[in-house]
């Protein structure tokens, strides 16, 4: 698991987050409250072209989260059904912890 995923607040702006994302590993970045707990999944896709859109406006709201408590094979089964390929670890109050790629969680399992 990587904590080195985009982390936006609500207000900051799709030009400046389509950004941040670019210069990252991840096609996405994390929306988040002030104290850390997961809001949305902003993907780089819902924010071309740039604008000064806040972020808030186009997020996915509540996305599907994981505990570290999780299996490895459990999450990975998961996002294989849900062809899905990154898992956003929280807490079980849900503040970010970071995100598991499914390719490394398939590596990890074997």
């Amino acid at each position: 698991m990587r904590d080195d995923v985009v982390r936006c607040a609500a207000a900051d702006t799709a030009a400046a987050v389509l950004e941040s994302i670019t210069a990252s590993p991840y096609p996405f970045a994390v929306l988040t409250s002030a104290d850390g707990t997961v809001l949305g999944r902003v993907p780089a896709s819902a924010l071309k072209p740039p604008s000064e859109t806040p972020v808030w406006d186009v997020a996915e709201p509540g996305p599907k989260t994981f505990r570290p408590y999780h299996s490895v094979e459990n999450v990975t089964r998961h996002l294989a059904e849900k062809d899905l390929r990154w898992a956003i670890v929280t807490t079980p109050e849900g503040r970010l912890l970071g995100v598991a790629s499914r390719a490394d969680l398939e590596r990890a399992g074997a």
